[in-house]
């Protein structure tokens, strides 16, 4: 396999090893030593961005490792981190892969039965936590059979009281691991050293379409073969201010945030809670930005609303320069150049409306702004591209470090994902699925001998996603090649296709298409709260919940128009012919969909039979009950009388 050697020299004498043959820890030490009292990370606390030096973050990582050292933690031991980002989480994880275990972030919502379920996949003794939230979330696990020894958390507000004698606070650990360092000079090199390229730098989990989600273990070596792909592609290079706000569990943020951050030495930044992660990403204005589809369209639909609020010349003086810009970028994706008028109409609007834009929402200094997860809507795809903000697709998975390819700055095309990055091979099997062979490939899923034997064949990973290799080297991504079905009259397609372009309208934010083996394709599908209620407003049209708002005649009408539009694509035999509004968002808590917001497709289609009966049984409306899954984790239902739309 082809190694991922990058390197870049700070001086005369000074390099940087980046080779695939060393691990994280190294680098860091290499970070500290060379870049002292360096920004590495930034959080931002009561208002205040309270900074970590590259010192300081490899200082604490060490007395984090040598404090879980004597604790007890192993090799053998998993640490289970639960919370949102946070310094001390990333810094837990980067000290249980010093110790050659296990690092398993899980997402903050995570229902009990989905952390018992990684309770039990592997040793986890050891849990760190970033709240009291979290906290009783383990103990309530423990009350349940399954004993934790240390539960180690980061906020100690109102865990002053508990009892539980497995509780440490952060501070008391590092207390610990100092005085061991202090006692002992040479365990400080011992722990740099004993991590190994190929041993455990990170235990995630793959979404968890079709059922529990698998353990997949990457190494140092699998990461920074995936940084150094990602990063002679194009992707990053060494210095970029991030944001680090994408959820710990997902394989993206540690790639990101601790993968490329360490190796390529990154100011991370830290937003001081998620609702505040748009404020905060003004005030950092990150020069590297990756956002799934769903966040750049709802920062649209923020400058679209301010818009809608301004003055009528401001108005006026936006839809010229505006339309001027998308004009030209659409030329530009045809392969055409912009006329001298759309030139100078650029240049002069980035003056007075694009830049202006872009320093209110902090994407002044984006080099590298990217999309992924599934396909973007062409209409958001191509506004930020004539704002400015050179906006790209890449496609990676969880089994590949997150890497896989992306597209070129000035080679864009709005139905692919680019070119394979270096050092990554695809090829398309037999049976149209897409296949990559990477050093940053993983060795196979965490004790699922079978599951490892269907991913992996010679050394390619089997990626279970339908695409072609278009003759100039782009990537063409069709869906899941499990999902490939076939009409009632055998015309073949993916449902995640037309889910993911009837997800472009702004208004519809899950659906599930339907019709395999039927003769016709339907739709169920969630409206997004927020644009409609918005939407709903400004017409003067009132509700009183999702469920009212989601029956109205005129999100109907709304709702219609969005599906027309998608059909004007289809061909005859898949146009949608009915679609139901649902009265409640699909949400990961019921099982309808993954945290990354990926549909589980038996969960729902067994849920909704009645829906589905009532559709294709030619009914004119259909009585649901619904199950909703409440914060305190109680299960309740909302039923709803649903009106079958016929397009």
């Amino acid at each position: 396999m082809q190694r991922a050697d990058i390197h870049t020299t700070k001086n005369a004498n000074t390099t940087w090893d980046l080779g695939a043959d060393t691990t994280l820890i190294r680098i860091l030490a290499r970070n500290a030593d060379l870049l002292g009292r360096r920004v590495a990370m930034r959080e931002k606390h009561l208002g205040i961005w309270q900074e970590t030096s590259w010192s300081q973050l490899l200082d604490d990582t060490l007395a984090c490792a040598a404090g879980m050292e004597h604790l007890g933690f192993d090799s053998e031991d998993a640490l289970l981190v639960m919370g949102d980002n946070r310094p001390r989480l990333y810094m837990g994880m980067l000290a249980t892969g010093m110790l050659g275990g296990y690092a398993m972030p899980v997402y903050p919502d995570a229902t009990h039965d989905e952390i018992r379920h990684f309770m039990h996949e592997a040793n986890v003794r050891f849990v760190l936590a970033e709240d009291q939230e979290q906290v009783d979330k383990v103990l309530d696990l423990g009350d349940q059979g399954k004993p934790i020894d240390h539960i180690i958390y980061d906020e100690p507000r109102g865990l002053a009281s508990y009892p539980n004698p497995g509780l440490v606070s952060w501070d008391k650990l590092l207390a610990i691991g100092a005085d061991r360092l202090r006692a002992d000079p040479k365990l400080r090199n011992a722990l740099i050293e004993r991590a190994l390229p190929d041993g455990p730098a990170v235990f995630v989990h793959s979404s968890g379409t079709t059922g529990k989600p698998k353990g997949v273990v990457l190494s140092h070596r699998n990461l920074l073969a995936g940084v150094g792909n990602a990063h002679r592609g194009g992707a990053f290079t060494f210095g970029e201010t991030i944001l680090a706000y994408l959820p710990m569990a997902w394989v993206g943020d540690f790639a990101i945030t601790v993968g490329a951050g360490v190796a390529l030495h990154f100011t991370i930044n830290i937003p001081e809670r998620q609702e505040t992660v748009l404020h905060d990403l003004r005030e950092v204005a990150p020069t590297f930005y990756l956002a799934a589809p769903r966040s750049w369209d709802n920062m649209l639909t923020t400058i679209q609303v301010r818009m809608e609020d301004s003055t009528p010349f401001k108005k006026w003086l936006y839809d010229v320069f505006m339309n001027s810009a998308l004009a030209a970028e659409r030329r530009k994706l045809e392969e055409k150049q912009p006329s001298l008028k759309e030139r100078l109409m650029r240049q002069l609007g980035e003056w007075l409306i694009f830049g202006p834009i872009k320093d209110q929402l902090g994407l002044t200094r984006l080099r590298n702004a990217f999309t992924g997860g599934e396909a973007i809507g062409e209409d958001t795809f191509v506004f930020y591209r004539a704002l400015g903000v050179k906006l790209r697709q890449f496609y990676g998975q969880t089994e590949s470090s997150a890497f896989n390819a992306l597209q070129d700055t000035e080679e864009v095309r709005l139905h692919t994902v680019g070119r394979p990055l270096p050092g990554v091979e695809v090829k398309i099997s037999d049976n149209g699925e897409i296949m990559v062979r990477s050093g940053s490939v993983f060795s196979g899923y965490y004790k699922l001998e079978k599951a490892t034997q269907e991913a992996l064949t010679d050394g390619w990973l089997c990626t279970g996603d339908a695409g072609y290799i278009e003759p100039y080297g782009h990537v063409v991504v069709l869906g899941r090649l499990s999902e490939v079905v076939h009409t009632a009259q055998g015309e073949r397609y993916i449902p995640n296709y037309i889910e993911n372009r009837l997800k472009f309208s702004p208004y519809i934010k899950d659906v599930a298409v339907l019709g395999n083996g039927r003769n016709t394709l339907a739709a169920i599908i969630c409206i997004d709260k927020e644009t409609v209620g918005h939407w709903a407003e400004v017409r003067g049209i009132s509700y009183m919940s999702y469920a009212d708002l989601s029956q109205k005649s005129e999100v109907m009408d709304l709702i219609a128009t969005a599906v027309q539009r998608v059909n004007s694509i289809l061909p005859d035999g898949l146009k949608l012919c009915h679609f139901v509004s649902l009265h409640k968002e699909f949400d990961p808590d019921d099982g309808e969909i993954t945290r990354t917001r990926k549909l589980r497709r038996n969960v729902v289609e067994e849920r909704y039979a009645p829906i589905i009966d009532a559709i294709y049984g030619g009914q004119k409306t259909v009585t649901m009950k619904a199950r909703i899954t409440y914060e305190s984790g109680e299960v309740g239902t909302i039923e709803r009388q649903l009106s079958v739309q016929e397009i």
